[in-house]
């Protein structure tokens, strides 16, 4: 795992980069006191963790954070900041964490073994299904492909019901909102379960699909999803949700809009605890 340390005072720069070069998670770590080399080197180098002091000259921490996850989007960012008044506003570019100076070395090195271990190797889940942007679902960490876009819709519909049953009524219209649910669709409903069915028993997962009593599920607990982990209060699926959630599909929105409801309701719990702490 590689890290870089940004901070224009010298002595505080010294000082979290032999904290990083101390920690066992991280194999290369890279300080900078000028904001723009920090991102012209993450720009060019493969980096996992970034540690920013937001009050800087030329560039502050927040927005190099934005630039640097236009460069990384998954790249995990800890603030160290000698005042809370800018918690609230670092939350909006998903930090793992926000900590004040001086911080307890026990701290950070607890903040950067959570911000990195969902990355160590070979922790891969086995099925691994993200709902934050666009839709994808992966096996062993390859994207798993559709014949049919409305088979892959339809999963995504069951993985946003997170386990409970789902009608064939309750599918088609989710999957066709202005059709009518007569024979002939019936018969075209009844060709996406197949295609779904078959795309994962030939992806070696078959068993995440169950079909009974005329009921539709998935096994939620299967796989590694992004919106379970979120709605089970992980901290860095919530800091990882952007705002999109399977923006491909009109019937998400309603998710969509909860999951934003509920990410600004965390973040200002955290903001809050930050600066009363």
């Amino acid at each position: 795992m590689n890290a870089i340390c940004v901070d224009d005072e010298a002595q505080a720069l010294r000082h979290i980069v032999d904290s990083c070069r101390d920690n066992r998670l991280l194999e290369a770590v890279q300080g900078f006191a000028r904001p723009q080399e920090a991102l012209e080197w993450a720009q060019n180098n493969p980096v996992d963790l970034a540690l920013l002091d937001i009050n800087m000259p030329e560039m502050t921490g927040l927005e190099l954070a934005r630039r640097l996850r236009e460069a990384n989007p998954g790249m995990a960012i800890i603030f160290l900041s000698a005042s809370s008044r800018y918690a609230l506003e670092a939350y909006e570019v998903h930090p793992t964490s926000y900590l004040l100076k001086p911080f307890d070395q026990g701290r950070l090195t607890r903040e950067i073994e959570y911000a990195l271990s969902g990355r160590e190797a070979g922790k891969l889940p086995h099925i691994a299904v993200q709902t934050f942007g666009h839709f994808e679902i992966f096996v062993d960490g390859q994207t798993l492909a559709f014949r049919r876009s409305k088979s892959k819709e339809l999963l995504a519909y069951l993985v946003d019901r997170r386990g409970a049953g789902v009608t064939r009524q309750d599918a088609f219209a989710a999957l066709w909102e202005d059709r009518v649910y007569d024979a002939p669709m019936q018969k075209q409903l009844d060709v996406i379960i197949r295609s779904l069915r078959h795309t994962l028993q030939s992806g070696g997962i078959g068993e995440l699909f169950e079909l009974k009593n005329r009921s539709l599920r998935i096994l939620p607990e299967l796989i590694d999803c992004d919106l379970y982990r979120f709605l089970a209060g992980d901290r860095e699926a919530v800091n990882a949700y952007f705002g999109e959630y399977m923006s491909q599909y009109t019937w998400a929105s309603s998710t969509e809009a909860r999951l934003s409801l509920l990410q600004s309701r965390k973040q200002n719990e955290a903001a809050s605890a930050c600066t009363s702490g």
